[in-house]
């Protein structure tokens, strides 16, 4: 292994992006190339999305960082709309709209086009240029796309689980049979899989045994981005979700149950509070909003950018994350960690966690001492929470940084070095998150 070993990683969402996703990978190619790794990431060309800010400054940092990138194109973007830049208006729509019918039926991935520009953007690739291919999933055309360039160059492949694959907790229906071999294909050639969540990671095992290649690399936080956030100052007490909803099972009408009774209470909490969503579901939140009776105590800023998102959060007296409003889950439900409420906890806001009963987030995130955890059912519980943080009784922060990107990449780190340099230590994913095994696994062939 070279001084500086060499990491290939292939992340379709990526900085300067706005998507939480993005967040994920950017701050793994800064913390890898920080701790030595020679970093080339292979994504699309910003000029694709619809959606990226600070275009230069994020240039300007990866060049700092030493990160190199080779850009790709994009086909086929009627296929994925919602995110690429295509023509989606009017007829465009109609037909877009009837090819994305038509590869749901065919079992075509939407990013078809783009796994087809990979192949050609790094067909020059030769095995000097890795050590290691690294890829982050969705989408999991990325899974494939490093199987492909792991043949090719005869360097090992690792996948990354941003979100399960054919158990994903959001989908609308599962994929089938087909999918389902080709993701078990893909785990048995690859050397390790990261993944966000131990739940996650246990259905993982649980479905195709590949728990030994299993390890837990949950979300963070970027201190040194959070330490430069200045707080908005809203000039009472503010509630502030920042993020998407995908009901029924994750929906504002747990929280603002809640905050119902607490308008009702008289007491000190009842002083000038307000309910403050950043995000583009504003008609979601103004429909549950008139259904409570708090349409006056609800301010709806839209879609903006990352920075002021942040921002806002940093000024809230209480930041909300939502994971699931289910009493009762499934083990793929359990797993879901919001990335939002580690920047949360990060920029050191008191969290008021919706999930079922034992979920990770719960585990995993009470050490830091700001995330209070409820069911969707247990208003009674809220109501109390609120009170206090609306009287100024507020949760402090206590060992944030097992949340940050300098603590996380550390383990990141390790597992990749090892097996670039062939020591093929795996933990169990039931070891929990961060608890690197480094003994000798004899069932490795990669």
């Amino acid at each position: 292994m070279s001084p500086r070993p060499k990491l290939l990683f292939l992340a379709y969402p990526f900085p300067p992006l706005q998507a939480i996703g993005a967040v994920r990978t950017g701050n793994m190619a800064k913390y890898l190339a920080r701790l030595g790794w020679d970093v080339t990431v292979v994504t699309p060309d910003p000029s694709v999305w619809r959606n990226v800010e600070d275009f230069e400054k994020v240039s300007t940092e990866l060049e700092r960082e030493g990160i190199k990138r080779i850009l790709t194109g994009h086909r086929w973007r009627c296929l994925s709309a919602q995110g690429v830049k295509c023509w989606n208006r009017n007829v465009g729509w109609v037909a877009g709209g009837a090819c994305r019918m038509i590869a749901r039926r065919l079992g075509i991935d939407p990013q078809v086009g783009w796994s087809q520009e990979v192949e050609r953007a790094c067909s020059h690739l030769c095995p000097k240029d890795a050590d290691i291919i690294l890829a982050s999933g969705s989408p999991f055309v990325a899974f494939r796309l490093a199987r492909q360039l792991s043949d090719r160059l005869g360097r090992p492949y690792v996948l990354d689980y941003r979100d399960p694959w054919t158990e994903n907790h959001l989908a609308e229906r599962q994929l089938g049979p087909a999918t389902v071999r080709v993701e078990a294909s893909l785990l048995e050639g690859c050397a390790a899989a990261t993944i966000a969540s131990p739940s996650w990671g246990a259905d993982l095992d649980r479905r195709y045994g590949v728990g030994a290649k299993v390890h837990v690399v949950t979300n963070g936080y970027d201190a040194a981005e959070m330490a430069a956030v200045e707080p908005y100052d809203f000039g009472h007490c503010a509630f502030v979700y920042a993020g998407s909803f995908y009901p029924p099972k994750i929906s504002v009408s747990a929280f603002l149950a809640a905050l119902k009774y607490l308008q009702l209470s008289v007491n000190e909490a009842s002083r000038k509070w307000y309910f403050h969503y950043y995000g583009a579901q504003s008609d979601h939140v103004r429909e549950q909003a008139a259904h409570y009776g708090l349409s006056d105590r609800i301010v709806l800023h839209g879609r903006v950018p990352r920075r002021e998102a942040l921002s806002a959060v940093k000024g809230a007296n209480l930041a909300v994350v939502i994971s699931s409003v289910y009493e009762r889950s499934l083990i793929k439900d359990k797993g879901i960690i919001p990335a939002k409420i580690f920047e949360a906890i990060g920029l050191g806001t008191p969290v008021l966690l919706i999930a079922p009963p034992g979920s990770d987030a719960t585990a995993l995130l009470a050490p830091t001492g700001l995330v209070n955890c409820f069911t969707g059912t247990d208003t009674e519980g809220m109501v109390s929470f609120l009170n206090d943080v609306a009287c100024g009784r507020v949760p402090q922060p206590r060992n944030i940084e097992i949340c940050s990107w300098t603590t996380i990449s550390k383990d990141l780190d390790a597992l990749l070095r090892g097996i670039v340099a062939g020591d093929r230590g795996y933990a169990h994913v039931g070891d929990g998150a961060r608890d690197l095994s480094r003994s000798k696994d004899p069932k490795r062939t990669h």
